[in-house]
């Protein structure tokens, strides 16, 4: 209760005190027994005002209740494995943090804001958005202190060191002291708070909603700012703490967002903070619900600025999809997501992308199909099964067609239609056989095999029970190896006694330009071939997969997202 209402509140009790003694004669009795009925009155009334306004008696130390800001919050519900360093990133999106207690064993801690229009904004903030330290909900009050006195204080090393290191990141000095460590609840030398994402293998859109999901199960997340480069899906998320960067970067560094597709390239950025100007469906600042949407650009509906203001609430607003696996899948060894702060919790495949429409980020959906129109094609070199080898790379190929009367030109059913749009975006534009070759979605569904007795040349064919189908197995990780066409070319199956001089002859002896080779340290069934143009590794590619090395090994071939 605040301090003119406690005052009120004791004259009241100080009336009805005096009136009972005065009703009763009390003031006419012995001086002790009058103490004590004055004593007992005073107990109890005060007992069930405390209790009426929410303050149980048994806690009242005497001070104050909070009535109004201070610059000193209570922190409520902490878990007690927490750092240091992670309740302080609860202050430091806000401004300075200036103290810091903690009592763990309460389940509380107590921070210290630079000033009090800090303190304000952030329970402001907190109130509607509840924060999460370790996956569970805490609570911040104003707190009755108007300021931290912690000297005296035992075992307060270990907060200071934690607030030094803390504020000398969010002031852009990441030469961090070699005394905070990861291990004792301190930063990691030269970390950022920022993350750059890349999705890689973008067989389904992923939007803003769907990457706040995921982040924020390891922290708050302040701000993400999505784009477009290199024909990449990209984005940049900061945290409110760069150990939470930390943490999420570990264990989601090359995971799927959906089973066996979109996958996640996560690494630090030089950045220290990002620079958002619209909240909208390309970026949001998440500390900052009063910017613009953008001149032309579509704000976020009520609701969704609701969820948003709710870390880890999020669900996936799509159904679930026959086919693939809802879950998010971690395999990668070595990785218990049971050791990390929040689990991630299930997303499932947008069921626009099943039905055929597209919603690519940046661009409106478009009603699409599994087969695809490949023209400029060099008749004197393409054939059914070249096609089928190559835009297999992106899906697999149930039939190719190429045109009898226009040979330059080619049908090629995909298993479905996210795969004919994958294999679009990265083939549409290549060079094949001296022609830059054009990829659109055909108006055809299927792709009709010629009637008995038709002429046909042997330019039709049906792929669909062939064994080189690289997708045919649910969950494969040839989903998470999915690259554009590039100069160096990924070599795996390799039998141990192949040599590095044998591979090169073999390409060189091919017509190929072999620029550099190297075997994979840890695994000699793998190595980079580097070739002459990623024209001549397109061809490579069609020429020298599934080729047989002998030892019961045929030669997988793809393309590379390294060089050598």
């Amino acid at each position: 209760m605040c301090r003119d209402n406690f005052k009120k509140a004791i004259c009241i009790l100080t009336s009805v005190i005096s009136a009972h003694c005065r009703l009763f004669g009390i003031w006419k009795t012995g001086k002790i027994k009058k103490l004590k009925y004055v004593s007992f009155f005073l107990s109890f009334f005060l007992s069930s005002f405390l209790a009426a306004n929410g303050t149980d008696s048994k806690t009242y130390k005497g001070e104050r209740s909070p009535c109004g800001p201070s610059r000193v919050l209570h922190v409520r519900k902490v878990p007690i494995e927490v750092s240091e360093a992670e309740v302080i990133s609860l202050g430091v999106p806000f401004g300075k943090v200036t103290n810091l207690l903690m009592l763990k064993g309460k389940n509380q801690a107590f921070i210290e804001m630079a000033s009090e229009e800090a303190a304000i904004t952030m329970v402001n903030y907190y109130t509607t958005a509840t924060p999460h330290v370790r996956n569970q909900p805490v609570y911040i009050q104003y707190s009755n202190h108007r300021e931290l006195k912690t000297d005296n204080l035992l075992n307060q090393g270990r907060a200071q060191a934690a607030l030094q290191a803390v504020n000398a990141v969010h002031s852009g000095n990441m030469s961090l002291s070699g005394t905070a460590t990861a291990s004792d609840g301190g930063m990691m030398p030269g970390q950022s708070p920022v993350l750059r994402l890349i999705v890689e293998n973008l067989y389904y859109p992923v939007s803003l909603e769907v990457l706040h999901q995921i982040f924020s199960k390891f922290g708050t997340v302040l701000k993400i700012i999505t784009f477009t480069k290199n024909n990449q899906f990209q984005a940049l998320l900061q945290y409110a703490d760069p150990m939470n960067a930390h943490h999420a970067k570990v264990a989601l560094d090359g995971q799927n967002i959906y089973n066996g597709c979109c996958t996640l390239r996560v690494e630090f950025s030089k950045l220290t903070s990002l620079n958002v100007k619209y909240n909208n469906d390309k970026s949001r600042d998440f500390t900052r619900l009063d910017l613009p949407s953008g001149d032309g650009q579509p704000t976020l509906d009520p609701t969704m600025q609701t969820a948003f203001g709710a870390p880890g609430i999020i669900s996936s607003p799509y159904p679930g999809a026959a086919g693939f696996a809802p879950a998010i899948g971690f395999h990668q060894a070595g990785l218990s997501m049971q050791t990390m702060p929040g689990a991630l919790g299930p997303l499932t495949i947008p069921s626009s992308a099943m039905t055929g429409r597209m919603t690519i980020h940046g661009m409106a959906p478009t009603t699409i199909h599994s087969v695809l129109l490949v023209s400029n094609l060099n008749p004197d070199n393409i054939s059914p099964h070249g096609l089928f080898i190559l835009f297999g790379v992106y899906g697999d190929v149930h039939r190719v067609k190429i045109l009898f009367n226009k040979k330059e030109n080619a049908l090629i059913q995909m298993a479905d239609a996210t795969q004919a749009q994958l294999a679009m975006s990265h083939l549409n534009g290549q060079r094949l056989y001296g022609k830059v070759i054009r990829v659109t979605i055909s108006k055809h569904q299927t792709v009709q095999l010629p009637r008995e007795g038709q002429e046909d040349q042997g330019l039709t064919k049906d792929f669909s029970g062939s064994p080189l189908h690289r997708f045919k197995k649910p969950g494969s990780k040839n989903f998470q190896n999915i690259f554009p066409p590039s100069a160096t070319l990924h070599l795996s199956n390799i039998p141990p006694s192949t040599t590095d001089d044998f591979l090169k002859d073999l390409f060189a002896g091919s017509g190929y330009t072999v620029k550099a080779f190297k075997f994979f340290q840890k695994d000699r069934k793998m190595a980079l071939i580097q070739l002459g143009s990623v024209e001549e590794a397109i061809q490579a590619l069609i020429d020298l997969h599934n080729h047989d090395l002998g030892e019961n090994h045929h030669l997988r071939v793809s393309f590379s997202k390294s060089t050598i």
